[in-house]
């Protein structure tokens, strides 16, 4: 029986050929490229943005490898594939941009919460000073610890050059911030 059907025979030959040919050529699904460590490495998955396009050496649809050689065509055939490739980053990335902005928004709060500390102490030393100015104002004997940890009164003319520094004080911190702490 076999040599009725000498033709059957190739025919079965060749489809299953075909059909070897057609089932390995599903493996142009597979990405090759050269890491940055040199290393050749074969996936399904599209490799990292920051590999160059000079490391890719097979992409999904591509026949073979491109030329190792660049050449202007060799430029130019990775552009032509490029609907098969994954998208290529922008100019901007989204994470970045988020990471950065959020970056930002921590350094301005920072600053601000620096710059509430800064007048929350300006205004107790300023209550401080006045209560200070108000208690030498009044006349009551004020004593006063010397170097030498002896207890003194303080008489007038000390008590004028401390009213005199309470003054400038209240004058120079006690008014609005200066324009170099407000910011």
């Amino acid at each position: 029986m076999e040599n009725q059907f000498p033709s059957q025979s190739g025919f079965i030959k060749f489809a299953l050929g075909a059909l070897t040919v057609l089932a390995c050529s599903s493996a142009p699904a597979q990405w090759l490229w050269i890491d940055a460590a040199g290393n050749k490495v074969f996936s399904d998955t599209a490799p990292a943005p920051g590999v160059p396009d000079k490391n890719i050496l097979k992409r999904p649809g591509m026949r073979s490898a491109p030329a190792t050689v660049e050449t202007e065509t060799s430029v130019v055939a990775p552009q032509a594939v490029a609907p098969l490739s994954p998208p290529k980053p922008s100019g901007s990335d989204p994470a970045l941009e988020a990471k950065k902005k959020q970056a930002e928004e921590a350094e301005q709060a920072k600053k601000k919460a620096e710059a509430e500390k800064i007048a929350k102490a300006r205004t107790e030393n300023c209550e401080r000073v006045q209560r200070a100015k108000a208690t030498l104002d009044s006349g009551v004997r004020i004593a006063t610890t010397n170097a030498k940890g002896e207890r003194e009164i303080m008489d007038d003319q000390a008590r004028a050059a401390e009213t005199q520094r309470l003054k400038e004080i209240l004058r120079t911190d006690c008014g609005p911030a200066p324009q170099a702490q407000a910011q």
